[in-house]
């Protein structure tokens, strides 16, 4: 879930400035985590969630907080850098979240896609921003966090009335507790970017929010078009596709750059080898 939090830096690791208690997911189906899965990792061609890169997806919308609407939107890069996290070459996306105007948390997510399709969500590093001044961060990686384990966002081939899966887990003071679960299959949509069949929409829930569901759209051959909201979810975000960007390679030069400059302040990755540019677009 795009779900916003406050971190502040600590000594050495970072702390939440509200660390609530949690354990790992039993009830949700979990995939066994191993860099035997993975042959070509950082090509992700999942039909309902391909990560082309020089690609950027931007969504726009509002979020209501305290009774109260706000613009919003959110930027979503596929960069031509690859990581290595928990012995596997993930893609590095970079995703800034932008309210009223103002970037509030940009965030890199690591994410490959295995021998069967499925897209797997590594890790993340993330930073707050307040009045345009970084005021904390935080990061978890599989491997390199103890307690930590990858989980699938979106399967290779999700169909409904199957049971919760884990997007991902992090221990306190962290708290990523996040399952994601099929609510229908071909279904239409239509966003500013265009009209799509064959939608499938995944319901997205966590431990933290109680009776919160965010939901999630995606077309075959694009991707993420819509995000919404069922049940208690107090932020009520409602987000929409209206553009995809073939970026310019000075454009990807200039992306990239930003990513790195988070991944340059991002010290608690510890002994993660550094982000590296891909020799091709086509990525390996």
């Amino acid at each position: 879930m795009w779900r916003r939090k406050v971190w502040l830096w600590g000594s050495r690791t970072a702390v939440a400035v509200t660390a609530l208690s949690c354990s790992a997911a039993t009830e949700a189906q979990v995939y066994e985590f191993s860099t035997g899965l993975f042959d070509n990792p950082t090509v992700i061609d999942n039909a309902f969630w391909p990560h082309p890169p020089g690609t950027q997806f931007i969504y726009d919308g509002f979020t209501v907080e305290d009774g109260e609407e706000s613009e919003h939107q959110i930027i979503i890069t596929i960069t031509d850098l690859t990581k290595v996290i928990g012995g596997v070459n993930a893609v590095v996306v970079y995703e800034q979240d932008i309210s009223d105007g103002e970037v509030v948390e940009a965030e890199l997510a690591f994410r490959a896609q295995d021998s069967d399709g499925n897209v797997w969500h590594l890790g993340e590093y993330s930073e707050t921003y307040e009045d345009g001044e970084l005021v904390g961060g935080i990061t978890w990686l599989v491997g390199h966090l103890d307690g930590a384990r990858a989980g699938v966002m979106v399967q290779a081939n999700p169909q409904p009335d199957t049971p919760a899966y884990s997007q991902g887990f992090a221990p306190p003071p962290i708290n990523w507790t996040d399952q994601g679960r099929v609510r229908s299959i071909g279904g239409s949509d239509e966003v500013e970017h265009g009209a799509f069949a064959d939608v499938v929409i995944i319901e997205e829930f966590n431990e933290e929010e109680p009776g919160a569901i965010q939901l999630k759209s995606y077309a075959r051959g694009v991707g993420l078009i819509r995000v919404s909201w069922a049940g208690d979810d107090q932020q009520q975000e409602e987000l929409e596709l209206v553009d995809v960007v073939e970026m310019t390679p000075e454009q990807v030069a200039e992306l990239r750059a930003e990513a790195l400059a988070l991944e340059t302040r991002a010290y608690t990755y510890g002994q993660t080898p550094p982000a590296t540019q891909r020799t091709g677009m086509g990525g390996s």
